[in-house]
């Protein structure tokens, strides 16, 4: 589990690797990752949009933006909870990815959440010990 605050605001997330919509020999990997936001501040805060940056074993970079998460854009009272699961393609057998929401205060502020980054490890990496 990877876990960070921001403004009283944890984001906690768990990745997994999808055995079953992966083909290795295609050069095909899938991962999910279930995401839980949590308000421990006193103030109602609401998800406005994401930023992921998706960076895969060679070094490519993927950036994703958009409105919400899953298709939402969860209102948050004080002690309020948010949870979803997404998912991330990748054409290696690892990766990572980070990032972060943007979120709007009852009265009108934007600020931005971090989402920490997370690694991305399939059964199918090569692992080389020194």
């Amino acid at each position: 589990m990877y876990e960070t605050t921001t403004r009283l605001i944890r984001v906690s997330v768990e990745p997994a690797f999808e055995e079953d919509e992966s083909s290795p020999g295609e050069s095909h990997y899938f991962w999910s990752y279930t995401v839980e936001i949590e308000n421990l501040s006193k103030e109602t805060v609401q998800l406005r949009s994401r930023y992921w940056q998706i960076t895969d074993a060679s070094g490519q970079v993927q950036e994703v933006r958009g409105h919400g998460v899953v298709g939402e854009e969860p209102v948050l009272g004080p002690g309020d909870s948010f949870r979803y699961t997404g998912g991330a393609p990748l054409g290696t057998s690892s990766g990572i990815m980070v990032g972060c929401y943007q979120m709007e205060s009852a009265s009108g502020e934007m600020f931005n959440v971090d989402v920490p980054a997370f690694s991305l490890d399939s059964p199918y990496i090569l692992q080389i010990l020194n």
